[in-house]
Formats: structure tokens, sequence, C-alpha cells
């Protein structure tokens, strides 16, 4: 047992570094060519050009910002529609018909339209991330709230509990393991929208950097901000894990 422990440990500290040798290898043999996939040492060089001499702190920021508030906008909004239907089904019969035909369209193809809407401001931004973030909480939200255990609810009633009590201190705690799955999965669908969001009108960002590093074909920096966006996302979703943890008494 001891020793298929230790192989798992082993297994685990030297992936990434194999990965790094086998990518570098490939690279300095030019199996590929060297021009379009530069080896692990030139894209750290471009990040620590960039981290120096460049923006990367601003733009950095400007990309969090983004989806911190795209993503709360759309998991407030989508959590306040999706208790609404999942509690009453006349909210349920008139929006979920509008929400199955909005649903479907994906958050680049409102690019050309939010080019004209918001221009170059961050209201776009906003927008293409809100889009990709709201329909997912919401569904998550409308089945946590319908599978709350109808014991606690009539429990509730007998009680006398007001409707506004009702959504606020059964419903809402009851589906809180659903909607965090749907935060938790919405991240990641925030961070993919970013990419449409800052190619589509921008001035700064970690995407915004790679396009025109990538018009100049500075393609170890355009990987090296693809490792920036993994990192980042890879936080937000072990931030999200940590706080379920913490808080998940449903687990």
């Amino acid at each position: 047992m001891n020793l298929k422990f230790n192989y798992n440990i082993i297994a685990q500290f030297s992936s990434i570094p194999l990965f790094l040798l086998l990518w570098q290898w490939v690279s300095d043999a030019e199996i590929v060519n060297p021009l379009l996939f530069p080896p692990p040492t030139r894209v750290a060089e471009a990040f620590y050009r960039w981290a120096t001499d460049g923006p990367l702190i601003m733009d950095a920021a400007m990309s969090v910002s983004r989806v911190v508030v795209g993503f709360t906008l759309g998991s407030v909004v989508g959590i306040i529609v999706g208790i609404l239907t999942g509690r009453y089904q006349l909210v349920a019969s008139f929006l979920t018909p509008i929400f199955g035909i909005l649903r479907p369209i994906p958050p680049i193809a409102f690019v050309p339209l939010v080019i004209l809407w918001f221009g170059l401001s961050e209201g776009g931004k906003y927008f293409l991330i809100f889009w990709g973030v709201v329909f997912t909480v919401w569904i998550a939200t409308h089945l946590g709230v319908q599978r709350v255990d109808q014991t606690y609810i009539r429990a509730a009633r007998c009680l006398g509990t007001p409707e506004h009590r009702m959504l606020s201190q059964v419903l809402f705690p009851g589906s809180i393991p659903f909607i965090f799955v749907g935060l938790r999965t919405s991240v990641s669908i925030a961070f993919y929208t970013l990419v449409a969001a800052e190619l589509a009108s921008a001035l700064s960002g970690v995407v915004y950097r790679m396009d025109i590093d990538q018009q100049k074909l500075q393609i170890g920096q355009v990987m090296a901000g693809l490792l920036i966006m993994c990192f980042m996302s890879a936080i937000a979703d072990k931030l999200f894990s940590v706080i379920t943890q913490r808080i998940g008494w449903w687990e």
C-alpha cells in the first residue's frame, strides 16, 4: 500500500517536469517549426520580459476585473431568476420559452452587435461574460429549488413563514449545493468568454495582448498568455473548491 502511494506521489510531481522536457525536446529537435512552437525556455523568457518591461500586471488586472464583474452580474441574475422560476410555475411558464431560445446563442455570436452597441467601453465585455454565465447559474438554481425537500417547505408553512422568508430562508439555502455547481462551472465559462470579449473591442488585457503578439509573430509571448489564462482559471476554480469544502455541510 505504501509502495503504491509512493509511486503515485512520484507520478504526481514528475508529470509536469517530464511534460516540459518533452516539449523542449520536440522544439529543439525541430520536429515542429520552433518559430510557431517555441520551447518552454523561450516562453519563460517572453513571460519575464512581459512582467518586467511590459504591462503584465495591468493586463492581468483588467482581465480579472472583467471576469469578476461579468461573473458577479450573471450569477446574481441567474440565482434570482432561478429561484423565481423554480418556485413559481407561472414565472417558469413565461420565462422558460424565452430562455430556451436565448440560451443556445453563444456569447461570441454577439461580438458584432457588442461592438456597435458598446464600442470600446467595458460594458460590452461585461455583457459577453454575463451572457456566458447567467444561463448556467439559472438552470442550476432552478433545479436546486425544485429539489428542495418538501418536508422543509411544509414545516415552514405550518410555522406561518411568509413567502419572502420562504424564498430566502428555505429555498435558497436548500438549493445552495446546486447553485455552487452552477457557479463553479460558470467560472470556466467566464474565462472562455473573456477571450471573445477582449478580441472584440479591448485596448488592454491578457487576450488582447496575445492577439497583438500573434500579429507580430511573437509566439512565445502568445503561449505565455495562454499559461497565464490557465493559471488564473485554475486559481478561481481552486478558490471555489476551498469555499465549497469549508461551507459544504451537504457533503
